[in-house]
């Protein structure tokens, strides 16, 4: 349970707070600049560092800070710390958590997240904190539950003086629509499915469903596999008619993860190897608070009434020792007296030819200081980026089985030695790609089936499978590979 919560600029001053229990004095936050440099893991750096032009926003420390009895947690955002201070003996996680989403709230709401902003809706901003949570319990974090009863909005003076020269001939019109808003507070707080507001109408009742997996891998320059991890989501877009329930069967062994997730338990590698035939381990599964859990455990189906519009209905890790690298790259690299370079790289889509991969970017890494390259190549497009210090090569599509050669030649503006002029081979080659037709973990939707016993419409779902890398999907050079 959260004490306080405050705003604070990135100079560590107060914008605004809330105290939800007063058992921790407001005062408590002029340590926390202090607290922040105290436990910098960035330098090594004192009190007598701090003036008024210091940026704290900068400085590398934990999300969590104890001292003198009290957790101190933040969030950082756009140089705004989100700050709770409660008690020590609480579930820091779980304040984390509501930070998170206090500021996917107030991004949602005032469309930046600023000093400025926040000063310009302090009525609103005040509104939210008290709605979001009481006595420091998180109450509502759900953005489409907040807006249909927060109603402060920000003025600015042209706002106002319009309000003003306006209000003579509307004040009948102003008192009586007051009236007519006194009315109870909306299903969405006192309806058991909070989530999802009654009344909704839809022409054409369609449900869009993605499987879309992210991976993230290390490859040595023999192409073998160094690690590996995919980051999956099913996403759910619902534009579906009054209040329908849905069904979602997927494969067995995701099946048996969740349940696993859902009871803390971890997942065993015997079983899994048993069940798949592979060494695939799926991880930190976690539902929308739409899904019918106590149902999911007793007939392992996904059942849920969706909220409305888009939402992360299902998402998990997945790591894996013997995914294949989607992508072989052979880098070559050839030295000519320190005064040019000649690197080869060539790509091969390892993947069936009845998929092709497309949005390809490679990223090949090139020593700072060059002049007049020039490219041969086969297909695509290959531009210098001297910001970046990188040749980019890029892809239209790439079939399964096609194979590419680049051979590029640099000029040095300078002569540099051999250790230098090599320094550049330890950053690895990135590469960026998206495919659709299946995804590398094996995840399959049986079936979705859509059920409204009111209205009784027919809908037909839409699944589509997305695989994509994610930020870190690199290959190590030769003379550095392992």
């Amino acid at each position: 349970m959260a004490s306080i919560v405050f705003l604070l600029d990135s100079r560590g001053r107060p914008i605004l707070h809330r105290d939800y229990r007063g058992d921790v004095p407001v005062s408590v936050v002029d340590a926390f600049p202090l607290l922040l440099l105290k436990n910098s893991t960035s330098a090594a750096v004192t009190a007598a560092d701090i003036d008024v032009t210091t940026n704290l926003a900068e400085i590398d420390v934990p999300p969590v800070i104890y001292d003198n009895g009290l957790s101190y947690a933040f969030v950082l955002h756009n140089g705004i710390f989100v700050l709770a201070v409660c008690k020590s003996d609480v579930n820091v996680f779980n304040v984390l958590v509501y930070l998170r989403s206090l500021v996917d709230v107030l991004v949602t709401h005032f469309k930046d997240l600023n000093e400025v902003s926040i000063k310009d809706n302090y009525s609103s901003t005040y509104e939210l904190l008290d709605e979001m949570m009481d006595f420091g319990i998180p109450q509502v974090t759900d953005d489409k539950v907040l807006k249909e009863y927060i109603t402060q909005q920000s003025f600015t003076f042209d706002k106002l003086i319009q309000t003003v020269s306006t209000s003579a001939t509307s004040s009948h019109r102003k008192i009586k629509q007051a009236k007519q808003d006194r009315r109870a507070p909306p299903t969405t707080l006192t309806n058991q499915i909070s989530w999802r507001p009654q009344g909704i109408v839809y022409k054409r009742n369609e449900a869009y469903l993605d499987v879309i997996e992210s991976i993230d891998m290390l490859i040595n320059s023999r192409g073998q596999m160094l690690s590996s991890e995919i980051y999956g989501n099913i996403r759910l877009k619902s534009y579906l008619s009054g209040m329908p329930e849905l069904q979602l069967g997927i494969n067995e062994k995701f099946i048996q993860s969740g349940l696993n997730s859902i009871r803390g338990l971890t997942a065993d590698p015997e079983v899994s190897l048993s069940q798949t035939k592979q060494s695939i381990e799926v991880e930190d599964v976690k539902f929308h608070q739409c899904v019918d859990l106590p149902k999911f455990e007793s007939s392992k189906i996904i059942t849920f009434i969706p909220p409305d519009g888009e939402c992360d209905l299902v998402t998990y890790r997945v790591h894996s020792d013997v995914l294949k690298p989607l992508f072989l790259i052979d880098y070559k690299f050839k030295n000519h007296s320190n005064t040019r370079l000649e690197i080869m790289v060539k790509v091969k889509a390892n993947f069936k030819n009845k998929v092709s991969a497309n949005k390809v970017e490679i990223r090949i890494p090139v020593p700072q200081d060059i002049a007049s390259p020039k490219f041969h190549y086969q297909k695509g497009k290959l531009k210098y980026l001297p910001s970046e210090n990188c040749i980019r090569w890029k892809f239209h599509k790439i079939e399964g089985g096609k194979e590419y050669v680049m051979v590029s030649e640099l000029l040095l503006n300078s002569i540099v030695n051999e250790n230098e002029l090599t320094n550049f081979r330890k950053i690895p080659i990135n590469v960026k790609f998206e495919m659709q037709g299946f995804v590398t973990s094996g995840l399959q939707v049986k079936y979705l089936k859509i059920s409204e016993p009111r209205l009784n419409y027919q809908s037909y779902p839409y699944v589509r499978y997305i695989t994509r890398s994610g930020d870190h999907y690199d290959i190590r050079s030769s003379k550095y590979g392992v």
